[in-house]
């Protein structure tokens, strides 16, 4: 499975260690990943899905998940998380 966030495409980054004496060798830079389960309110389920912590706080902040990715670029999300938009997105407007 990719190292990569499913609400923000957060993904591996490369740079180098640099040693006291200035030598470089090449490393990556992966995103702190964890499994969670978030609630939806307006489908009344959870979801679990693989995110940054940095999305989980963001996703505290803007008021949940239906509020994150009401505001969310759909290239950002994943397949997955593009489904559950387009469901809250659905179960809304028929509400």
């Amino acid at each position: 499975m990719a190292r990569r966030c499913e609400l923000t495409g957060k993904g591996p980054m490369t740079g180098n260690n640099v040693s006291h004496a200035k030598n470089r060798t090449r490393r990556r830079f992966l995103p702190n990943l964890n499994d969670v389960s978030l609630m939806s309110d307006a489908l009344g389920r959870s979801f679990k899905l693989k995110i940054s912590a940095a999305a989980l706080r963001t996703v505290d902040h803007r008021g949940g998940l239906d509020a994150f990715l009401a505001k969310a670029k759909d290239e950002e999300l994943s397949d997955a998380a593009l489904k559950i938009k387009k469901d809250i997105a659905k179960a809304v407007s028929a509400a």
